[in-house]
């Protein structure tokens, strides 16, 4: 696998897969923890896995646990989606800034997401099917969800039509308002 840092947030890692592939189809490592651990550096213990599907223009997030923070390994096995990831870690030289990428069953790459970041995504093909692994189980007690066009984080969503939000996106917290991480 190759990783790559993002330009944006070095610590938030692009992850591009060894796909062998033939007539028949293909096959690769989704995850090896071993292979994880040497091209990362990254001491994660995965603790759950969550599988989501939404259809075209939905947006989900951008979500964040302020105690009980996930690490999260994102991938997507159908469709496509930009996915971003918001540092909210306070004593980080890239506080406040976002990464995005495009994640799609075709380029079979994946993102790890450290804790201490809001994440989220936005479907752009007909259908998306996204799997994570998360360092830590989902505490709602300590969910926090950030306003996904808040004017201070001005992330370029690759928007096509309006997006379809839960209740709760709709209602997220202004960065300059929301609780971060120390």
């Amino acid at each position: 696998m190759n990783v790559v840092p993002t330009i944006e947030i070095p610590d938030v890692l692009r992850i591009e897969p060894h796909v062998f592939g033939d007539e028949r189809g293909f096959l690769y490592e989704s995850f090896n923890r071993k292979a994880f651990l040497d091209k990362t550096e990254v001491q994660a213990e995965f603790v759950q896995d969550n599988h989501s599907c939404s259809g075209q223009h939905v947006l989900r997030g951008l979500h964040y646990q302020i105690q009980h923070p996930q690490g999260k390994l994102v991938r997507v096995i159908v469709g496509a989606v930009f996915d971003v990831a918001v540092d909210l870690r306070k004593s980080s030289r890239t506080f406040g800034r976002w990464t995005g990428c495009v994640l799609s069953a075709e380029n079979k790459q994946q993102v790890w997401i450290p804790p201490g970041f809001a994440h989220g995504f936005l479907v752009i093909s007909d259908i998306a099917e996204v799997l994570y692994k998360t360092t830590d189980y989902y505490a709602p007690e300590h969910q926090r969800c950030l306003l996904w066009n808040d004017p201070d984080l001005t992330i370029a969503w690759p928007l096509t039509a309006p997006p379809t939000l839960s209740a709760r996106d709709q209602t997220g917290q202004l960065f300059k308002q929301a609780d971060v991480f120390s």
